[in-house]
């Protein structure tokens, strides 16, 4: 990796030397992002369990990509470091929330926190994460949001991650936030149990056979937290056919009204055998094409206002900041263990926001 663009390949004799040439360790630090300081420390890195989730678990459910594991080794750090933060701030971030097992009944379970953490009357997706986001710094569950934008080199290959005690990541997923959605609630599972994962949720595989005792208990508890008392009227509907025009109508409402994604809960009724494998791919087809249709006419207006002279695709989405992370910074600020720019740091924001944070 190190050695892309140049005539003479790195060799290990370059690298792993007593004096290695700075040009040779820049190199190394673009894909690591340590800063050379880094390198410079005579201290060994320790491999200890509380340092890293690699050291803590040797298989995921999903084969990491290059890109996933800068990602996850990025919160890890700011994990450990803003723990730091909150000790030297003497903020209390305990578990507030019991701790489950895949024995519990997935439905009952959901419908306990459901009745805790789920913020009504947001109809919009965004909001809705949002306010979810909200509800959970609550009681104490941080979660972060990653944004990788369409020229990134190394893309992660992951979806989400729970990492011990309480910190949930996710990826951004500006065209499809129910996906985003449904792999908040799938992690809030993973939180429920305490068992740290790192994963692409296979969206087309939600209650598969394939699928681990604890993948199909979060999917399950995901499923049940989304839908509350939709759930029984999916369960009383009569098998999905032609005849009835698949339901589309109803399931469209329900979709609205859940945040879960239609072809999701078509996924259930198929799973619940009320609706045919044939049906149901006629019906998957059917929604990707109108997905992909929905985004060619995205392609095209947008070439369209670049030959009017118009900017196209404007700024970078923003990460969603949980409020918990915002007030742990904020009183470390005021208590004066960080300053200013760490502040702008730690929140993703340019220095003349910084007022709408701290006064």
């Amino acid at each position: 990796m190190i050695s892309k663009g140049l005539k003479n390949s790195l060799t290990e004799n370059d690298v792993f030397v007593k004096n290695i040439k700075v040009a040779y360790l820049k190199r190394i630090d673009k894909i690591f992002n340590k800063g050379l300081h880094y390198y410079l420390d005579p201290k060994t890195p320790e491999a200890n369990k509380e340092a890293s989730i690699f050291f803590r678990k040797k298989k995921f459910n999903t084969e990491l990509n290059f890109g996933a594991k800068k990602i996850v080794n990025q919160f890890e750090e700011f994990k450990i470091s803003l723990s730091t933060i909150a000790k030297l701030a003497e903020l209390k971030i305990e578990r507030t929330v019991p701790v489950y097992t895949v024995q519990d009944s997935s439905k009952v379970v959901a419908q306990a926190i459901r009745a805790e953490f789920y913020p009504k009357k947001y109809r919009k997706n965004k909001d809705f994460l949002k306010a979810l986001i909200g509800k959970l710094a609550e009681k104490n569950v941080l979660v972060f949001e990653f944004v990788e934008t369409w020229n990134k080199k190394d893309t992660a290959n992951i979806e989400g991650f729970f990492l011990n005690p309480n910190v949930i990541v996710l990826k951004r997923m500006q065209d499809a936030m129910s996906r985003e959605i449904f792999t908040l609630a799938h992690e809030l599972g993973h939180y429920l149990l305490n068992i740290e994962e790192i994963e692409k949720i296979d969206f087309n595989d939600m209650t598969g056979a394939s699928l681990s005792k604890v993948e199909r208990w979060c999917n399950d508890f995901a499923y049940y937290f989304l839908v509350g008392e939709y759930g029984d009227v999916l369960d009383n509907l009569e098998t999905a056919s032609a005849k009835n025009d698949y339901h589309f109508d109803l399931i469209g409402k329900i979709s609205m009204e859940t945040h879960l994604s239609r072809l999701a809960l078509f996924t259930r009724l198929l799973f619940k055998n009320q609706i045919s494998n044939t049906n149901y791919n006629k019906v998957k087809i059917d929604l990707e094409e109108q997905y992909r249709a929905r985004k060619e006419k995205e392609k095209k207006q947008r070439e369209l206002e670049k030959e009017m002279g118009k900017k196209p695709g404007g700024s970078s989405p923003k990460p969603i900041n949980s409020p918990l992370l915002i007030s742990t910074i904020q009183t470390a600020f005021y208590e004066g263990i960080i300053n200013e720019q760490e502040v702008c740091k730690r929140l993703n924001i340019k220095p003349e926001k910084l007022t709408q944070f701290i006064r």
